[in-house]
């Protein structure tokens, strides 16, 4: 016996511009039933029977838009339904349990649950069971007999009483901006509950200007950090954190795992859904996957221990439960540069771009950048705190941006192709039409589709308005758009905001094979470590005063300049005896004590 999943995702469900193929050909309709009819609302979306549905999968692969889904799951989960949002909607199963005193991470692809997760554990959301309709689901108490006996069952009767005070630092901080018009030291102080307001803004780098700054004309960064001080600040026994690291550096996420680690170290359940898997390691007690298919559902795995949580995510394998929810390993091992070739394997004379020391300054800011070069095939990291002005030095490399006076010039062996920090996804256009206009022609059944677009993940995109895309879509869309382009180089500012774990190691692989393969030169900016460490060859290290002055090294050998950045962390890295990935040691610990004293803060020989 099998339980049907059958969803469809109706913003891609076009009825009007295709030939109703899911209708027509699905054998079961072909016997007389309607399995497959077109609602009768006025958006007309196709409508998918899911007790009649035999699982056949025919209308999946008709479909011209990949608008649908259909899944056999085993006959059990449907017990362990936890909610739904409505017919061929998505669907979660099972829950993890926050734990009193620990961090639990949540780890998992977007569209599988984690938010949701949030919601109905803090009480936001009361969990349906199914039953969707309105007026269908249960109230509370049927919720807490559905879970009696077991650690969920308890935390939903002390919400169901009242008993349970949870803080919540929500996904989409720029809500937050529009919801509230004072300052950030105005926020926390009205959610400063501890009396700690003032320390933790301290902690996090808000104080002075920062936090009398309004939140309208806060950074990214300075609001994140400034929703995390306030949810931080909240006498609660529960404390959720939803992607607390976007717009962040490596710095300032540091100082956010020191925040959420103190609430821990209080007695407090804390549970944190993240996709940068070094603060993830960082901060994290115990780990709970969620997997599923991104958009349809997502089941919650058992809790495990942090390594064993994220090997098992990498894996695709849960050996506990004996699932495989992936058909290979999503590998962080050693690449060729990490396991001692470094920049070695590139000559002078597949130079692609090369600068001399370059010079730039704003009022109040003033950037020097050392000379350097990057090779044809060669991937350069760029890491440093915010307001160092990396941006600005890609923009001067690009092209975008003139060099200030004492520089040398930018000699660029070909064009380059940018990719900006910031994306703009108010148009209407669709993605198929950015697309063509970055390539020049026509891309859908091109080479450049099977070479850059099937290896991003955004073809089913195509008709998708950029206005109607998530922050993660948005950006695999415009990497494709930049890579598209044909250039000698690529400069890629931030590629992996808003993506999640397995998007991110996908990035990384196809833009090092990208790099290697078209014998193109690639420089890339990202604050999320681990993904700088699996795609560089050689990095450059910004140093300097954020907001006054900034420093870049010239390229350095990644091993050399990983050391001197994890350094200025305070920060160790191992590598995990089984899978090979790095691993980030817990602060104070016997092997980030070791190391600090050999000065080997990136890998142990």
């Amino acid at each position: 016996m099998t339980h049907r999943v059958a969803v469809l995702d109706k913003d891609d469900c076009q009825p009007r511009k295709c030939g109703l193929e899911c209708v027509k050909y699905c054998p079961v309709n072909k016997t007389g039933s309607d399995c497959i009819a077109l609602e009768e609302d006025g958006d007309a979306k196709a409508r998918i029977d899911e007790d009649l549905c035999n699982g056949c999968g025919i209308c999946v692969k008709v479909c011209p838009f990949d608008a649908i889904t259909v899944v056999n799951l085993a006959a059990e989960m449907a017990a362990e339904k936890v909610h739904q949002y409505g017919p061929n909607s998505f669907r979660l199963y099972r829950l993890p349990s926050p734990r009193k005193g620990e961090v639990v991470g949540l780890i998992g692809r977007n569209g599988t649950g984690k938010s949701t997760i949030v919601n109905i554990l803090s009480g936001s959301l009361r969990p349906n069971l199914g039953r969707y309709g309105e007026g269908e689901g249960p109230g509370w108490d049927e919720v807490v007999r559905r879970y009696a006996g077991t650690e969920t069952g308890a935390h939903f009767e002390a919400v169901r009483d009242g008993r349970a005070r949870a803080s919540i630092k929500p996904q989409q901080v720029r809500g937050i901006a529009s919801a509230f018009g004072g300052t950030g030291a105005e926020l926390v102080e009205r959610y400063d509950e501890r009396g700690r307001g003032g320390e933790l803004m301290e902690e996090l780098g808000l104080a002075g200007a920062a936090a009398g700054r309004r939140l309208g004309e806060m950074s990214g960064g300075e609001l994140q950090r400034t929703a995390v001080a306030a949810a931080a600040a909240r006498d609660a026994d529960y404390y959720f954190f939803d992607e607390p690291s976007s717009y962040n550096d490596a710095f300032q996420r540091a100082a956010v795992a020191r925040v959420i680690r103190g609430l821990a170290a209080e007695g407090k359940s804390v549970m944190v859904v993240e996709h940068d898997m070094t603060l993830l390691d960082y901060l994290s007690d115990r780990v709970d996957v969620l997997y599923g298919e991104p958009a349809a559902y997502g089941i919650a795995s058992g809790v495990m221990s942090t390594k064993v949580g994220i090997n098992a995510f990498l894996d695709g394998y849960l050996p506990a439960e004996n699932v495989r929810f992936r058909d290979r390993r999503a590998a962080l091992g050693a690449t060729s540069s990490q396991a001692g070739g470094g920049g070695d394997q590139f000559g002078a004379a597949d130079e692609a771009l090369s600068y001399g020391a370059l010079k730039k300054s704003y009022p109040g800011f003033s950037l020097e950048v050392g000379a350097g070069a990057v090779r044809k095939g060669e991937v350069v990291g760029v890491v440093g705190a915010n307001s160092l002005g990396k941006t600005t030095m890609m923009k001067m490399l690009a092209g975008v941006e003139e060099p200030g006076p004492g520089s040398d010039p930018v000699r660029k062996a070909a064009s380059i192709s940018y990719k900006p920090q910031y994306l703009r996804g108010d148009s209407d256009a669709t993605v198929a039409a950015l697309l063509d206009g970055a390539a020049g022609a026509p891309v859908e059944g091109s080479l450049k589709e099977e070479q850059v677009v099937d290896h991003m993940g955004v073809k089913r995109l195509y008709e998708r308005p950029l206005s109607g895309l998530s922050g993660g879509e948005l950006q695999k869309v415009a990497v494709c758009a930049c890579l598209l382009r044909d250039a000698g180089a690529y400069a890629l500012d931030e590629p992996s905001a808003f993506m999640d774990v397995e998007d991110r190691i996908a990035l990384a692989r196809f833009v090092q094979k990208f790099a290697r393969s078209h014998g193109r030169a690639v420089v890339i900016i990202d604050h999320d470590v681990q993904l700088v460490d699996l795609v560089s060859d050689s990095m450059v290290v910004f140093g300097g005063e954020p907001g006054k002055s900034g420093r870049a090294s010239p390229p350095m050998p990644k091993s050399g300049a990983m050391n001197a950045f994890l350094g200025s962390l305070g920060m160790t890295f191992r590598r995990d005896e089984r899978s090979g990935r790095p691993r980030v040691n817990k602060a104070g610990s016997r092997l980030d004590k070791e190391q600090k004293r050999a000065g080997r803060y990136y890998y142990r020989d």
